[in-house]
């Protein structure tokens, strides 16, 4: 389960665009007067007259799922999905209708709402984007849907070449990630895979503030090719990786007590430089 958001200012071209399709269905709608697109689009606008300085009142969302959950996806579950993922989003009391497309391979709705709700108020869509994310993750753990396979799984031949290079990038950041336990290891396992690691310090300082990662000729700042990899969370993550070598020592019949290697864990992260 995706979800991709959008705003706009036409209510008239964003419902066009998901009704009037041969496979299109409202499965799902409140407080609209259906009928043709232009009927609906003027229920909407009627409603945006409580609150006329709003730029940008129509929001568009579409909710994509993996073909693996398509027996499972009635009209009936699927509208169920749209609105759960809408109070969760925070976004209620307002007008909505949901339309279920059969056309792909990845069964799919769009939902489009008023951004202005039934009392005047402007919906938030502050942190929409990182919300939309946690409610996604939320209900695909509550009805077990299926999930992506993620940037691994994808087919870098039929990319563009800046985003060929990122996915390459990634799944070698990955692999390096998998044993090295120090930037320096880390660093060393990266250029044998053909990438470049340069840290971003502070000023005239040697305070690290970021890395960029370069692969053929391209540059990234680390979290452009995935949050994940920013300075601080791959520090966390070598940091993880040193605890674990710590635990699990070369003798067979020895082990050092966790709390030994967390103790070591703060004494390095006290020290806050870099080990090579």
């Amino acid at each position: 389960m995706i979800g991709k958001i959008k705003k706009g200012r036409s209510f008239g071209g964003c419902i066009r665009y998901v009704t009037q399709k041969d496979d299109a269905k409202i499965i799902a709608s409140e407080g609209v007067l259906l009928g043709t697109a232009e009927e609906m689009a003027r229920s909407f606008r009627w409603q945006c007259l409580l609150n006329p300085d709003v730029a940008k009142p129509v929001g568009h969302i579409a909710l994509s799922f993996k073909p693996e959950d398509a027996p499972r996806l009635t009209d009936a579950f699927m509208a169920r999905l749209a609105e759960e993922y809408l109070e969760l989003m925070g976004i209620r009391n307002t007008q909505f209708i949901v339309v279920r497309h059969h056309g792909t391979g990845n069964p799919h709705c769009h939902i489009v709402f008023n951004r202005v709700d039934f009392d005047g108020k402007v919906i938030s869509d502050s942190n929409d984007f990182r919300r939309n994310e946690r409610v996604t993750k939320m209900l695909k753990e509550k009805y077990s849907l299926t999930y992506s396979e993620g940037k691994q799984a994808v087919k870098t031949e039929k990319l563009h070449a800046s985003e060929r290079v990122k996915y390459e990038i990634y799944r070698a950041v990955k692999e390096a990630l998998r044993s090295a336990d120090t930037w320096k290891e880390f660093q060393n396992r990266l250029l044998k895979m053909g990438v470049e690691m340069e840290f971003k310090y502070k000023g005239n300082t040697n305070e690290v503030q970021g890395i960029r990662l370069i692969k053929d000729n391209q540059s990234f700042k680390g979290s452009e090719i995935d949050r994940s990899f920013s300075w601080s969370r791959l520090d966390a993550a070598l940091d993880h990786n040193h605890v674990l070598s710590l635990i699990h020592i070369s003798e067979p019949t020895r082990r050092t007590p966790i709390s030994y290697a967390v103790f070591c864990l703060k004494k390095k992260k006290k020290k806050r430089h870099i080990a090579y």
